[in-house]
């Protein structure tokens, strides 16, 4: 069996942005008991992480250290939507646009502290397109 569904998620600038919960919920949807969970992120400045869910400043530390790797600045020749458009691509290509997670017994198999993000890296709003698609019985 296949199940697919589009989630349309607004983020409010560069942060992570926890979706495990709808994740969650799309899986239960499925009926799918045995299988796997796709998700793939329809964009190139935003990207899918699996992390640390309990101790906020992880994320804060990832943050910075992300920064600090690829700054946003003029240095780059692609700057067509400004400053933070070539380091969110740069970004991008260093984490994920796509993750897999096993089903069983109706559920994501995730370890105790782990989380599913989409990690924003515009500074603007956007809209991201998330493809959830689980197969299994």
């Amino acid at each position: 069996m296949h199940y697919q569904q589009l989630l349309k998620i607004s983020t409010t600038g560069k942060s992570l942005y926890k979706i495990t919960p709808k994740i969650e919920a799309i899986v239960t949807q499925s009926g799918v008991e045995t299988g796997l969970c796709t998700l793939f992120l329809r964009h190139t400045s935003a990207s899918l992480i699996i992390q640390e869910n309990a101790d906020p400043d992880v994320l804060k530390d990832l943050a910075n250290f992300m920064a600090k790797l690829v700054p946003e600045s003029d240095r780059y020749i692609h700057s067509a939507e400004g400053a933070d458009d070539m380091p969110a691509h740069i970004r991008t290509v260093l984490t994920h646009t796509s993750e897999q997670i096993p089903i069983a017994q109706g559920q994501l198999v995730l370890g105790t502290w782990q989380g599913i993000y989409i990690w924003e890296h515009r500074q603007r709003s956007q809209f991201r397109e998330l493809v959830v698609h689980i197969a299994g019985n």
